[in-house]
């Protein structure tokens, strides 16, 4: 392996899919940089806003707090970090204490919210529940996750919503949604028109990072991981997608490069425009693509089993 190819230090790590070989400290700098960049482009986040770092615990959102935490004079945003305990026994408290430990080192707000505040059940006792089996538990943890996190949002009093999505994420949403025939969510892949269906904006400020660069960065950023897995998140196609991406990115570097910019293409000339408007469900009157919110929805599909506040 040749030395760093910007300072000609002693090579830490090598990106396939460009031949760029780098030492630790230019491998960190450049994830730092490729956000900022990132941030940048797609004017994300402006100086005087209530930024709430969505922080799951895991890696990739614990990274993305601490590098927007450095930048902090650079976009001139105020940072609130928002956990979401789903209610995974075994799980989330572990990822709940990586939060509050972290976030607390770097002296950032932190708020927790949690499914049995807010819906009034746990996602395992939602699962152990469900109807509709066709529905993975990401489908229906998502739904739930997300209207959380606009809760504790909106509790906060923040403008962008930041979540960890990385580079992998973003392609095999798009690949799910070809595959599912999805073709009206399109439009909400578009990073600069993003969040017109949530009540405020929502950024991924990681999504031109490979998910392997990011959990470097954050192993060798001294950012702790979790022991153990959600035990859901083998179940629907998005495992078999990522799967599937690795293996092409792997006998081609560089693959998931060419996907990702083909997605943005595709949905910067989107012209169904429906995906990225919503109206107000006509049952909790929250933001919704159509009719009844995801949330309400998924609440029918628990059925009386569950004793949900919400």
């Amino acid at each position: 392996m040749s030395s760093c190819s910007r300072c000609g230090g002693s090579p830490f790590f090598t990106r396939r899919y460009s031949g760029e070989v780098l030492c630790e400290r230019c491998f960190k700098e450049s994830i730092v940089e490729k956000t900022r960049r990132t941030v940048a482009k797609h004017r994300m986040i402006a100086r005087g806003d209530r930024v709430g770092v969505a922080v799951s615990g895991g890696k990739d959102s614990l990274a993305l707090l601490k590098i927007l935490y450095d930048l902090r004079e650079w976009h001139g945003a105020d940072l609130v970090a928002i956990s979401v305990d789903e209610g995974v026994a075994g799980y989330r408290d572990e990822a709940i204490a990586h939060a509050r430990s972290v976030a607390s080192d770097l002296g950032v707000e932190h708020r927790v919210v949690s499914y049995g505040e807010l819906f009034g059940f746990t996602l395992d006792a939602a699962l152990a529940s469900r109807r509709d089996r066709e529905t993975s538990s990401c489908g229906f943890c998502g739904v739930f996750r997300r209207r959380a996190i606009d809760e504790a949002a909106a509790e906060a009093k923040v403008s962008v919503v930041a979540t960890g999505h990385n580079l992998d994420d973003y392609v095999q949403t798009f690949v799910m949604n070809l595959l599912h025939g999805d073709v009206g969510r399109l439009g909400w892949l578009d990073p600069d028109h993003e969040g017109g269906r949530f009540p405020m904006r929502r950024v991924k400020p990681f999504m031109e990072i490979y998910e392997e660069e990011i959990a470097l960065f954050a192993y060798k950023s001294g950012i702790p991981f979790q022991s153990v897995s959600c035990p859901y998140m083998h179940e629907g196609l998005r495992s078999e997608v990522r799967d599937y991406l690795n293996e092409m990115e792997a006998g081609h570097p560089g693959m998931k490069n060419v996907l990702f910019n083909s997605a943005l293409d595709v949905v910067s000339h989107y012209e169904g425009g429906s995906g990225r408007r919503s109206v107000p469900c006509t049952r909790c009157g929250k933001p919704s693509s159509a009719g009844l919110c995801g949330v309400c929805r998924m609440k029918d599909e628990l059925g009386r089993q569950v004793n949900y506040t919400t």
